[in-house]
This record gives structure tokens, C-alpha cells and sequence, in this order.
């Protein structure tokens, strides 16, 4: 397997880690929601996570990075995490994927 390969290979395990971590508020998976904004593979299998929460002051915000440090970290061949809270650009709702939205009641035609 190539370099790439491994990267690529670890980057979609972590981001399938991240799918465990659910907002208490909204009941539904970070990733999905559009709460996570990037993930890479560094030098030393870093996992570098950014991410945001749905507002500034969101009361989960320390679960959330928490949560979000504790599942990349599982993931085979990651040996260090690192989660950067990010409010830019700010969360909106348009960012959630399709399932999120049906979840939250607020797709639309439009999204279909």
C-alpha cells in the first residue's frame, strides 16, 4: 500500500470514528450534521480534526471535542489526535448532509 493509500485508508476511519460521536442536542452524529469540517493525516499518524459546534456557546462543546479526540484515537495507526475548534466559517444547518436534515425535520424539497 502506498503512502497515499495509508492516508487516505486512515483519514476515511477516522471520519467513520467521528460518526460514533453524537450531539446530545441535536441526537444525531457530528459528521453528519456538518459539525466536522476536516480531517487529515499528519506526519507521525496525526489525526488533525477541525471542527465546530452549532454556535459559540453550545453547552456540549466540551463533549463534543472530547468525544471527537476519544473515537480518532481508536482507530488502528493513529497515534496522537489533534481537535481544533473552529466557528469559521460559523455552523448552519445547510451544512448537514440529507439523513441529518430528514433527522432534524428540516429538509426540503431542494435538498432532495
Amino acid at each position: 500500500m502506498s503512502l497515499s493509500e495509508h492516508i487516505d485508508r486512515l483519514t476515511d476511519q477516522v471520519r467513520q470514528a467521528l460518526r460514533t460521536v453524537i450531539d446530545p442536542e441535536l441526537g444525531y452524529n457530528i459528521v453528519d450534521l456538518g459539525l466536522v469540517y476536516d480531517v487529515r493525516i499528519e506526519a507521525g499518524n496525526q489525526a488533525r480534526i477541525a471542527m465546530t459546534t452549532t454556535t459559540r456557546g453550545c453547552p456540549a462543546t466540551q463533549y463534543l471535542v472530547e468525544g471527537a479526540y476519544r473515537s480518532a484515537g481508536t482507530v488502528p495507526g493513529v497515534d496522537d489526535v489533534e481537535v481544533d475548534l473552529t466557528y469559521d466559517p460559523p455552523w448552519q444547518p445547510a451544512m448537514a448532509s440529507l439523513a441529518a436534515k430528514r433527522h432534524l425535520g428540516i429538509a426540503t424539497e431542494a435538498d432532495q
